[in-house]
């Protein structure tokens, strides 16, 4: 069965990471659906319905995502809001339809690694700053896995980094 990745990124186009990871993956499109929210919802009006019955023909779901402000895009966080909701996701009753699907989230980070150590210069883990995302897909019985993470996007960005972030990337999702 197909991964779904579901890109949420405000600007896909003049991303490095982000953009090179998805012309990987659409590559692949006997594996993976990929799905570009900005691109197809530039209004932001979400179709609701279309967003759950690709979540349930799916048994992979990755979050691929720019990590920045210490969370996610805004629009991520809408998405979450109005798709996984009340009586379809969780509640009394709910056939929880994200029940044993794999869930991980795939971020590119501006920041390098050691700034996301205890010791670093931002004090948590990036695993610590997702916790919500964890928590979240806990509450909805999701098979929550550790996450994919590309750091320094801002610092030391060359061609060889991303090209080998890309492989691990492709790699990480064959391994789910």
């Amino acid at each position: 069965m197909k991964t779904l990745i579901i890109i949420i990124h405000p600007d896909p186009e003049n991303s490095v990471v982000n953009k090179r990871w998805m012309e990987e993956l659409n590559k692949y499109p006997e594996k993976y659906t990929v799905r570009d929210l900005h691109n197809l919802y530039p209004d932001e009006k979400i179709d609701i319905i279309q967003e759950q019955l690709l979540l349930e023909a799916h048994d992979k779901i990755i979050f691929q995502f720019p990590f920045y402000w210490f969370n996610c895009p805004p629009f991520f966080k809408k998405w979450l809001d109005v798709v996984l909701n009340h009586g379809w996701a969780y509640g009394n009753g709910s056939p929880y339809k994200l029940s044993n699907k794999k869930i991980a989230l795939s971020i590119s980070v501006g920041i390098n690694e050691e700034d996301y150590q205890e010791l670093g210069r931002y004090k948590y883990t990036l695993k610590q700053l997702t916790a919500p995302f964890e928590l979240t897909f806990d509450y909805v019985k999701a098979d929550y896995k550790p996450l994919f993470a590309f750091y320094g996007t801002e610092h030391q960005l060359s061609t060889e980094r991303i090209e080998k972030s890309t492989l691990d990337y492709i790699s990480f999702l064959e391994a789910l």
